[in-house]
């Protein structure tokens, strides 16, 4: 069985801590869609990122596209990535998105999440649709030439087959608890 989950498979159940005092579960979102992606506070990849994501999120919130961002990251690994210091990012950022703690790893296990940042998009009946990178440089947004998390919803939305529906994702390597900080578990590897 492959580490990451594939397309046409359901979203692994969760329950969270927020960055806004709230815990949230995969049944409180009833949107249409549902683009869960696994981020955190220290990688230049994300960094450099963020607000391309920010510019997704803004352009699709409206069209029912629900954005949830959790960061599985040790906090023993980068003390960056702790959950006091992802409140203190999304309240200098304001980002729109919900801000989930996944401190046991449980939950990136269960999605087999191998980088920060990876998207994973969901539609109405929560079946996995695409998989992979929001975008081909996410270091340096100045160098993006394709955005492919775009692409899978504009697809989507329109009622069209998604044309690329698996991508592998660009970024760290989530930091496991107790391992070295380039360490994947044995079964984990590229998307395509």
């Amino acid at each position: 069985m492959a580490f990451t989950l594939q397309i046409g498979q359901a979203a692994p159940d969760f329950r969270l801590p927020a960055t806004n005092g709230n815990t949230y579960q995969l049944s409180d979102f009833q949107e249409d869609v549902l683009v869960i992606f696994f981020t955190c506070n220290h990688c230049p990849y994300v960094i450099g990122s963020d607000e391309v994501t920010r510019k997704t999120v803004d352009t699709y919130t409206p069209k029912g596209v629900r954005f949830i961002g959790i960061n599985s990251n040790s906090k023993n690994t980068y003390e960056e990535d702790s959950f006091p210091n992802m409140v203190k990012r999304m309240e200098q950022f304001k980002f729109p998105w919900l801000y989930l703690y996944d401190e046991s790893q449980e939950v990136a296990m269960k999605y087999g999440a191998l980088r920060t940042p990876h998207f994973y998009v969901f539609g109405k009946s929560r079946k996995l649709i695409y998989v992979g990178r929001a975008v081909d440089n996410p270091r340096d947004a100045t160098k993006i030439t394709v955005n492919d998390l775009e692409n899978a919803l504009e697809e989507h939305l329109s009622g069209n087959e998604i044309t690329l529906k698996v991508t592998n994702p660009i970024g760290c390597n989530i930091k496991w608890e107790g391992k070295d900080k380039h360490w994947m578990p044995a079964d984990a590897c590229d998307l395509v």
